[in-house]
């Protein structure tokens, strides 16, 4: 059978990008699993062997979507050039600051956090990966903590981390933008916690 002339005059150049596309639309509205090839391949506008061309299984799609993520600028990422200038206290603070965007679609939280629940098997490579970027926003907040000269840079790091992965996670339950002002407020806690110890010169 004939392919649809729209799907057939798509599969040129920038299928890629649109299948790229087409998943992170789907990945982030409905979830992985419950996303499948055909509605990729039609959102994409490719046909399903275009769409295997670029991508040999749902799994590498997967792995590649969040590779693009990963790429993207991040909540936790206070290398941004607006942050380059902020003291390391207002930079951990700013990571609570991240404000999805607002949409009539359910709040989906955390991508990395879901991928992690929809491929529970730790040796999956996009359960790998999502598992990876935690522990790199973890270890990113302790070096900001270090330079800040808290104590125990380590801990306040995995607090942080641990503090805003629960506000997303909370935030998706509820269907509610708005968690990571809570979040924040505990955030300040901690951080001036530390930093006062660390000004009395707290082993």
């Amino acid at each position: 059978m004939n392919e649809p002339t729209a799907v057939r005059r798509r599969q040129g150049r920038g299928a890629r990008e649109r299948i790229l596309r087409a998943a992170t639309e789907l990945f982030t509205a409905q979830g992985i699993n419950a996303t499948g090839i055909e509605q990729l391949s039609t959102v994409a506008e490719v046909s399903k062997r275009t769409l295997y061309q670029h991508f040999r299984s749902k799994d590498e799609l997967v792995v590649a979507y969040l590779r693009s993520l990963d790429d993207a600028p991040q909540p936790v990422a206070p290398e941004q050039p607006t942050l380059a200038a902020a003291s390391p206290r207002e930079q951990l603070l700013a990571v609570f600051d991240w404000k999805p965007a607002e949409t009539m679609a359910p709040f989906r939280g955390c991508p990395f956090l879901n991928v992690s629940v929809e491929v529970p098997d730790p040796g999956h490579p996009a359960h790998e990966l999502a598992a990876a970027k935690k522990k790199r926003c973890a270890r990113r907040l302790a070096d900001i903590a270090r330079q800040a000269g808290v104590a125990d840079p380590e801990t306040l790091g995995e607090q942080l981390a641990l503090l805003f992965d629960g506000a997303a996670a909370r935030g998706l339950a509820l269907n509610n933008r708005h968690v990571m002002a809570y979040a924040r407020s505990i955030a300040e806690t901690l951080v001036d916690a530390a930093l006062a110890d660390a000004g009395r010169g707290s082993p």
